[in-house]
């Protein structure tokens, strides 16, 4: 089963298209679940085989993690901000080294309270190996600015660029600094 690490969705401070996943080959509601999570489709048909894998299908372990990822994702996308936290919770119970989850709760903290309480997850998401670690450099250099470490925000910003050449967020928001030599 795929998670899909990162579908950050369109929301004020992550404006993004960031989206990975882990894909189970093979299992119908979990697989429609991934897709629906990778293509931010957060519709009702699309919660309801999310929460048909979980229920009805006899989910591996590894597929239960990535399943409550995506479904996680999916109730991020809709601003269910207490589901998507309990998502990313089990998946971590199932799982502690699952890096995209770490990551998704560093989304969730950045986007939707203290930016800096991210820091700690983008940490354990980056000693993971997340998927997308564009993405968590990003996160992290909004928080870095959020708490006035202007310099640390925008080598994050550059190292978020340099990793997804083609992803514009990071691009724009290094518009905004100027960079001046002594």
């Amino acid at each position: 089963m795929r998670v899909s690490a990162l579908a950050v969705v369109a929301l004020v401070a992550f404006p993004a298209s960031a989206s990975a996943a882990v894909i189970s080959i093979g299992s119908g509601f979990a697989e429609s679940c991934y897709r629906a999570a990778e293509d931010r489709n957060a519709s009702r048909t699309a919660m309801d085989n999310c929460n048909k894998a979980m229920a009805e299908e006899g989910l591996a372990d590894h597929d239960r993690v990535a399943t409550h990822v995506n479904r996680g994702i999916l109730y991020l996308i809709r601003g269910n901000v207490r589901e998507a936290n309990s998502d990313f919770d089990a998946a971590l119970k199932l799982d502690p080294t699952e890096a995209d989850a770490w990551l998704n709760k560093a989304v969730v903290h950045a986007r939707f309270g203290d930016s800096t309480a991210a820091m700690p997850f983008v940490a354990k998401a980056l000693e993971l190996k997340t998927r997308r670690p564009a993405l968590a450099y990003f996160v992290r250099a909004m928080a870095y600015e959020d708490s006035g470490n202007i310099p640390a925000a925008y080598y994050d910003l550059k190292r978020a660029q340099s990793l997804e050449p083609k992803w514009h967020e990071p691009v724009a928001e290094l518009q905004r600094f100027q960079v001046r030599r002594p």
